[in-house]
């Protein structure tokens, strides 16, 4: 019987420190490109994803309202802003002074629709992508407006550029690729652009193959948690898409054959669905990416 009680109590303390401590344990990361051209200043790159918020999640606003002290020249948001009818007034007040740095973002399934109940098992064999029949009842609306009233720029399907730190950079981003949202096109990234950005939300691999053979060095994408639960010397379990799970979280580089690689940064995300407020050996997080000349040393996570 006592041979029984020890993986029991063990198990029991893991879900305490995943459920209480770790779900709150924001974490910044920091990360370097060399995606720049030769002689380049170094460009500051705040990634933020899968906030999932609530209004009543007070810590985790207060810490990402402290993130605008890092004095960031760019905020890319990789979406799932929501997860609360009334959560708008939260995500604004959360960002703070982040909204007034140049910015863009996508939406994630999470933006759209309200958080549900789902069977862990089917999450576990491999995801729950594919196109939503339901309506779409969170005010994503609002939020697509709020945004773009601070002056961020929206990439749900569409090319953008503008001006940072006086480098012209430009943009591709697409809907949702997890609902099947994604709308793919042949432009290739701009050659008179200091630097082309794709942004999407979740990186599933048509998306990342088109991107890359079409010349855009940095990719940017959210939607894995990291796995959310990982295991120490395994990694994640999975990654809710077609991405291998070794890419789960992090800095790697995404090549089709016959073409330079693509940086590639996946954010484990700062949140979790209200049905799953689990994390383990997976913190949440926001990262910092400070790009440098092409010639630098880019750390790999």
């Amino acid at each position: 019987m006592r041979s029984l009680l020890w993986p029991i109590a063990a198990a029991a303390a893991g879900l305490v420190y995943a459920s209480v401590y770790e779900v709150r344990a924001f974490t910044l990361r920091r990360v370097t490109v060399p995606v720049l051209a030769p002689g380049s200043q170094p460009l500051k790159v705040l990634h933020l994803s899968d906030t999932h918020m609530t209004p009543g999640q007070f810590t985790k606003q207060q810490w990402l309202r402290g993130l605008a002290e890092l004095e960031p020249d760019l905020i890319i948001n990789t979406g799932d802003n929501l997860a609360h009818l009334d959560a708008v007034p939260s995500v604004l007040a959360a960002y703070g002074g982040l909204l007034d740095v140049p910015g863009a973002f996508v939406f994630g399934s999470n933006d759209y629709f309200s958080p549900a109940p789902k069977n862990p098992v089917n999450y576990l064999r491999g995801g729950t992508g594919g196109g939503s029949e339901r309506t779409r009842d969170l005010p994503f609306n609002e939020l697509r407006h709020a945004f773009e009233q601070r002056g961020w720029t929206d990439l749900t399907n569409r090319h953008a550029s503008f001006v940072v730190k006086g480098r012209r950079l430009a943009f591709v981003g697409v809907d949702d690729p997890h609902l099947n949202f994604d709308v793919l096109d042949e432009v290739v990234a701009d050659p008179e652009a200091d630097l082309a950005i794709g942004v999407a939300h979740a990186p599933y691999l048509r998306v990342l193959d088109r991107w890359n053979s079409l010349g855009y060095p940095l990719i940017m994408a959210g939607h894995t948690h990291g796995g959310q639960l990982r295991l120490p010397y395994y990694g994640a379990l999975v990654t809710n898409c077609d991405l291998d799970r070794a890419r789960a979280r992090g800095l790697h580089q995404h090549r089709v054959e016959g073409h330079d690689p693509s940086w590639l940064h996946v954010s484990a995300g700062l949140g979790t669905s209200p049905f799953a407020p689990v994390r383990f050996a997976c913190r949440p997080e926001a990262t910092l990416l400070t790009l440098t000349e092409i010639d630098s040393p880019g750390s790999l996570a």
